[in-house]
């Protein structure tokens, strides 16, 4: 079920592809042509709270913002926090990279916090979606960062070997602990080649915070493309030089 080398190495296309495939939901089209969605993620949820009658449309619309912004906000600490750490050449690099075991950080209390960060982004960007686009894009992209852990993994306890593997006792794969089991090492965090490495995963939750109250999923859509386009300029100026501890293996480019 891992990924494939050619998988990793080219994981922000595939990674692109499946927002892609979320925005547009091709099954959904009208025979004989294109049609835009007609809703969103976003109205079909607080639509259906609503119906429910669970709360109010404008109660549930506001719960979903709300949570869309925290997924967003969240998604960004864990990718910054993560890369800062980690080291943002690292995260970026197209082939595997192994070295010594990063155990600092988030690190100490899961050993994919990347992972975590880029799926928390997913959902705060897939209210923008028609819903059945949301729902198989979630799905799917975490079955692919699921396929590209198991790669890392297998990986790493090749390259590594026994350090690894005692790292891999002590910190859960997926689901942190609230208290770590490993002593903080001493590791100087890149705060500021961090921001500008995930400057994507930080935007965009501000561009929802700001603006998600107007309620204009194309407008929101419009702030996505530009802070992706952001973030490549910004990775451009990123120095190239690696660094040497490795806990997760490299993560996923630009926050995705």
């Amino acid at each position: 079920m891992k990924a494939t080398q050619f998988e990793f190495r080219f994981r922000l296309i595939i990674i692109l592809l499946l927002y892609t495939v979320g925005f547009w939901a091709p099954w959904t089209w009208v025979r004989g042509g294109f049609a835009l969605p007609t809703t969103t993620a976003w109205l079909a949820v607080s639509t259906t709270l609503a119906q429910w009658h669970w709360m109010r449309i404008d109660q549930a619309t506001l719960l979903v913002t709300c949570l869309a912004i925290l997924f967003g906000f969240a998604g960004a600490v864990l990718r910054v926090w993560g890369t800062a750490y980690l080291g943002a050449s690292i995260v970026h690099s197209g082939p595997m990279l192994a070295g010594q075991v990063m155990a600092a950080g988030p690190y100490r209390y899961v050993r994919n916090p990347l992972y975590w960060g880029s799926w928390f982004f997913g959902v705060s960007v897939a209210i923008l979606m028609p819903p059945s686009g949301a729902a198989v894009f979630l799905v799917a992209v975490g079955l692919f960062y699921f396929r590209l852990i198991l790669a890392e993994e297998a990986f790493l306890a090749g390259q590594i070997g026994e350090a690894y593997a005692e790292y891999r006792k002590q910190v859960p794969r997926l689901i942190p602990r609230l208290r770590a089991r490993i002593r903080e090492p001493d590791a100087r965090p890149q705060w500021l080649t961090s921001l500008l490495a995930d400057i994507l995963p930080v935007a965009y939750p501000l561009c929802l915070a700001v603006l998600a109250w107007r309620y204009d999923p194309r407008l929101l859509v419009r702030c996505l493309v530009v802070c992706f386009g952001l973030s490549l300029v910004t990775r451009a100026f990123l120095p190239r030089k690696q660094k040497q501890s490795i806990g997760e293996p490299p993560g996923l480019t630009g926050g995705l």
